[in-house]
């Protein structure tokens, strides 16, 4: 399986393993990751999963959707690399995908 690493503000590091086509939300919310709440359930309706998501793993992902993109808008201390770990789904490709944490979200 596909392994992410979690990354809390303070430095925290939460490695766990996720089946492929689960999501980076859902799998932080099945591993009790502090920071990524889903409030939504994965609907791309709240942003309370937004994440950073670390370079070279950018190109790798799908595009930002329109969805996406408007609910980012809405999220405090936005990036460059903002994303909603919603919207990113586990595969082999993304093995040792690396996520950072907003302040706001802990």
């Amino acid at each position: 399986m596909p392994r992410i690493t979690y990354v809390e503000q303070n430095g925290k590091k939460h490695e766990v393993e996720l089946p492929e086509g689960i999501s980076v939300m859902q799998g932080a919310v099945n591993n009790n990751v502090p920071g990524i709440d889903g409030d939504c359930g994965g609907e791309c309706a709240c942003g309370t999963c937004h994440v950073y998501v670390e370079q070279p793993w950018l190109d790798k992902l799908d595009a930002v959707g329109d969805a996406e993109a408007s609910m980012l808008s809405f999220a405090d201390a936005t990036q460059a690399n903002s994303r909603l770990a919603c919207q990113i789904q586990m595969s082999s490709a993304l093995d040792g995908l690396v996520v950072g944490l907003p302040e706001g979200q802990h």
